[in-house]
């Protein structure tokens, strides 16, 4: 059995330069991750199966053979690609939310890969583990590799970067999904400038998310979100991240952290006290 951390994603900018002809656009981006995320458990099985568990489900919710989802799309991709014809009990414990910006999906997808490679020997850093998670989404290659990075192209093309890892960050959504396409739809085609370079917080302070204000015009929520954490003492950074609804803040201190949870709490939105790994 294999157990695989999910960790969230978060964009410390986003940058979006043109719509592409493959219907993609062209995007400048810094990722990071979170301490804490989901977790998917891998084992062998004599059928395939899939389970999934969450803090909103009474039980675990289980189906034989293949549920679809990014995940069981992950394994079938992985045991095509490397011939391999072993069945697998794939079980997720689900704590981010769904369309959320944090890279749920994605950083699950990305875990079944890592999970599926430690079961099967296959080496992580194999070129062909890539492909399987770049046909799986844009965001699965930086989740797969985990680390702190520019991405470009897509956001699938990775240039890893130092981090900051220890950096305490507060994640915040107020309970709203967000369509990505609808967020891309409403950008307004306005290319306002690549990433700048040097040291990553001043490049992320610099920097933008260009899909913050189609997503608060699909969900109003995102302002009075970004309002609370950019108005916290302590805010070193605070942003909404990839296409929302989640907006993060990073603080000088932890303690910090704990007056804007407690009131993004009291008014029933989902938070995860974390720091950048």
């Amino acid at each position: 059995m294999i157990v695989e951390p999910a960790p969230a994603k978060v964009n410390l900018a986003l940058h979006v330069r043109r719509r592409r002809p493959d219907g993609y656009h062209d995007l400048e981006t810094l990722f990071a991750f979170a301490r804490h995320g989901d977790r998917v458990t891998v084992a062998a099985a004599e059928r395939d199966s899939f389970a999934i568990a969450s803090p909103g489900c009474r039980s675990l919710e289980r189906w034989e053979g293949r549920a679809d989802n990014l995940v069981t799309r992950a394994a079938d991709a992985f045991t095509a690609m490397f011939d391999i014809a072993a069945k697998h009990l794939i079980a997720l414990d689900k704590r981010l939310p769904v369309a959320s910006g944090i890279g749920g999906g994605s950083a699950d997808a990305a875990a079944t890969l890592r999970a599926l490679s430690r079961l099967h020997d296959v080496d992580p850093a194999e070129p062909r583990l890539f492909d399987v998670a770049r046909a799986l989404g844009a965001d699965v290659p930086a989740c797969l590799s985990g680390r702190t990075a520019v991405g470009t192209g897509r956001g699938d093309e990775l240039l890893p970067v130092d981090g900051l890892s220890g950096t305490p960050m507060l994640l915040v959504n107020p309970g709203v999904a967000v369509s990505t396409a609808a967020v891309f739809r409403g950008w307004d085609g306005q290319d306002r400038g690549a990433l700048a370079t040097g040291d990553l917080l001043a490049c992320a302070r610099r920097g933008r998310n260009d899909l913050e204000a189609p997503a608060r015009t699909e969900a109003p929520a995102i302002g009075e979100v970004l309002d609370l954490l950019a108005a916290s003492p302590g805010v070193v950074l605070s942003r909404m991240s990839g296409s929302g609804a989640t907006c993060f803040a990073l603080f000088d201190r932890p303690a910090r952290m704990r007056a804007p949870a407690a009131a993004a709490r009291a008014r029933g939105w989902w938070c995860l006290e974390t720091e950048l790994a």
